[in-house]
């Protein structure tokens, strides 16, 4: 009971128990390894698997309600030729009692005669790291509601949260659309997001840290040299390491008022001075324009 939470050899994220399989995967690179039987940060032989997975879940259920037929909707449960749409027709035609999923579930699906829906640890969608979090969260809670309340029987919804309050959780359970775009808005405008930027992400990758440290340090500086404070940057993303190149972010507000073309020019001449410098030969740099 120590915590340890087993990483992958080449990237920087956990690795995810898969109980198919038995064994441990990267969902980035593909490395898999076997589960684990002697914690290898403590030594303990009482290993146990944590986490709330659409596996560990199915699990508990079977354990609360051994008589009555569940299934799982995912990348593994669906890998099969016809696997979505059996799983899905099973469920329409009643042959499926409850029905576990991912993201995917909420989105485009239209079933009769559904009565209740559980979202499970809603603080992961509104904690993420990422300006669109709140949105997005509206947007899927929004939908999952839509899924129980298409018929004339209404259904319930129960949304799992450690943040009540949060205003986003209000706005769902209000069906407050507009209070949740006018408080999104305003925030975006503020701190100068989409829509009055465009968005522009440069990723330096590189195998050794240090080398990665300086060149995204200098190339930071040449585009803040072009663009000023509407440069943030260099830092870390959520997963700093993939296949063993690690990696930057830099991120510009470019103001959506230039031409795009400007831009691309200074962009060009950015990394042509960048990429003349002898010590950064072997940087890798991608660039991902408006993303979102």
């Amino acid at each position: 009971t120590c915590g340890y939470t087993p990483k992958c050899v080449n990237c920087d994220v956990s690795l995810t128990y898969h109980k198919s399989s038995g064994k441990l995967h990267c969902h980035y690179c593909g490395f898999q390894q076997s589960s684990v039987n002697i914690c290898p940060a403590c030594g303990s032989v009482h290993v146990e698997q944590k986490g709330f997975g659409t596996e560990r879940i199915e699990e508990e259920l079977k354990l609360l309600y051994p008589d009555i037929t569940i299934a799982r909707l995912d990348m593994d449960s669906t890998r099969t030729k016809n696997g979505l749409q059996q799983i899905l027709t099973d469920f329409q035609e009643k042959k499926t009692d409850i029905l576990i999923g991912t993201q995917m579930v909420a989105k485009g699906l239209d079933f009769d005669n559904l009565n209740l829906i559980g979202v499970i640890n809603a603080d992961t969608l509104l904690g993420y790291p990422d300006f669109r979090a709140y949105e997005r969260s509206f947007q899927l809670l929004a939908q999952v509601a839509g899924r129980a309340g298409r018929r004339a029987d209404q259904g319930n919804v129960c949304i799992q949260t450690y943040d009540a309050d949060n205003r986003i959780i209000k706005q769902v359970v209000n069906n407050d659309y507009e209070g949740m775009y006018n408080d999104e808005i305003a925030e975006r405008e503020k701190f100068l997001y989409p829509p009055f930027s465009r968005m522009i992400f440069l990723y330096v990758k590189n195998k050794d840290s240090h080398i990665l440290d300086h060149a995204a340090l200098t190339l930071a500086n040449i585009l803040k040299a072009k663009f000023g404070k509407r440069v943030l940057g260099p830092e870390q993303p959520l997963i700093s390491r993939v296949r063993n190149l690690y990696i930057k972010q830099i991120i510009i507000k470019a103001d959506k008022h230039t031409a795009i073309q400007k831009v691309k020019d200074a962009l060009r001449e950015t990394l042509t001075q960048f990429n003349a410098t002898k010590d950064f030969k072997g940087v890798f740099t991608q660039i991902d324009v408006d993303p979102y």
